[in-house]
């Protein structure tokens, strides 16, 4: 089975497996609660979703949060 889009050229674009998962999770639950607030059903799955934004460069890793929790 081929995973589309391929988990490599996601790495690519994020530099990590780690930022792409922290990415990833944190945009889909924002999907989530703006479609539970607005009351819209969603076309596709929120992780879906955000793994195409992530994708088409529409969401990227920004460099503080890359660097992780000042201190």
């Amino acid at each position: 089975m081929m995973l589309y889009p391929p988990v490599a050229d996601l790495v690519d674009k994020v530099g990590s497996r780690y930022a792409l998962i922290n990415l990833v999770a944190k945009r889909a639950r924002a999907i989530s609660a703006e479609a539970e607030s607005t009351g819209e059903p969603l076309a596709k799955k929120p992780v879906s979703a955000a793994i195409d934004e992530v994708y088409t460069g529409k969401l990227t890793v920004n460099s503080d949060e890359a660097e992780g929790p000042a201190r």
